[in-house]
């Protein structure tokens, strides 16, 4: 006779293939329910961003189908992001925090910040993108984005695009105006865009981060636990040496750094060979040298650089590439780790 306590058993056999403990200890089976020959349970998932969610649910189902009594196992699988992190400002509610920093301007770190948060939007999780790069807002412009919808309340409405929330300071200010603040103004600016505005509940919070190591870094880290800093270099040398100040900065600030992004690491050729334009793996050696993960290398693509400049992610987003699949394996690898922090801690 099938029985709940031998179903449960058999799924605390199953392991999570990142955080490699069972599905039981992890309180990932909800709803079981067991009905005759008939099982039926719910996986909960910590991120909708699972590249392993084939490989759980077939793992669960074949260990209860070993089960005596077992003829049919009826599996729904489900996404709950949580972390210890989490935190409450007002009305919003921000699970995982992640900044997206560089040494150095000019590597990618606004298209590598945009390609996060449209995946992880676009895998069903609930995402909001700030640009904080006072000095320099591009995502406006990379996301055809100018301005916040009108609207009355209690809070300022979000512009929202492909399924995610977005506020820039470039929605505020005209076309070209410089903004020559000091860091006290920084430091208000950053506190009203998480306060002032309508984010939510957000199971992600992307924060597109100045290049550099300066105020608004500081004032970020001050009003918001961050889950984790991706760092995004080039393979060129001074662009690593910039990259590693911006590692030791957020050691100093106490933010745990998820790991190195290698951007425009290579130009795949029509033969198919890599032309190393900036130089080869010194994002890998800088991973190496901080003691960090390295979490991957991004292919140096026109089609995203065209279509940052027509407000048109979805270029990259939809398209079949070395690129696309590379930006696809960074938000896995990124979800992945948010994942094991929140099981650490």
């Amino acid at each position: 006779m099938l029985t709940k306590e031998a179903v449960l058993k058999a799924l605390s056999t199953v392991l999570d293939p990142d955080l490699r403990v069972d599905l039981v200890t992890l309180k990932m089976i909800e709803d079981l329910e067991v009905d005759g020959d008939t099982a039926s349970f719910s996986i909960v998932l910590t991120t909708p961003a699972c590249p392993l969610r084939g490989q759980i649910e077939k793992d669960a189902r074949r260990a209860v189908q070993t089960l005596a009594g077992a003829k049919e196992v009826r599996i729904n699988t489900i996404s709950r992001v949580q972390s210890p992190k989490s935190v409450d400002i007002d009305t919003n509610h921000f699970n995982h925090v992640i900044a997206v920093g560089s040494g150095k301007g000019g590597v990618g770190k606004s298209t590598v910040a945009v390609a996060l948060a449209t995946r992880l939007a676009a895998q069903g999780a609930k995402v909001g993108l700030l640009d904080a790069d006072i000095y320099g807002p591009n995502i406006p412009r990379m996301l055809g984005i100018d301005r916040l919808p009108e609207g009355d309340g209690p809070k300022i409405r979000t512009a929202e695009v492909m399924g995610m929330k977005v506020v820039s300071i470039g929605f505020l200010v005209q076309d070209g105006q410089p903004l020559i603040w000091r860091g006290p103004m920084l430091h208000t600016a950053i506190k009203q865009f998480l306060t002032d505005f309508d984010w939510g509940d957000l199971d992600y919070f992307v924060v597109d981060l100045p290049p550099g190591t300066g105020d608004v870094q500081l004032s970020l880290a001050q009003s918001l636990p961050i889950s984790g800093a991706v760092v995004v270099t080039t393979p060129q040398q001074v662009s690593v040496d910039d990259a590693y100040r911006a590692i030791s900065m957020f050691d100093k600030l106490e933010v745990p750094v998820l790991g190195i992004v290698e951007n425009m690491a290579y130009l795949e050729m029509p033969d198919g060979s890599h032309l190393h334009v900036f130089g080869e793996a010194g994002g890998e050696h800088l991973a190496n040298r901080a003691g960090v993960p390295f979490l991957g290398r991004i292919p140096l693509d026109p089609a995203v650089a065209q279509g940052g400049d027509i407000g048109s992610p979805a270029t990259s987003l939809n398209v079949s590439s070395a690129t696309s699949e590379a930006y696809d394996a960074l938000t896995c690898t990124i979800a992945a780790e948010m994942s094991k922090t929140a099981f650490k801690q």
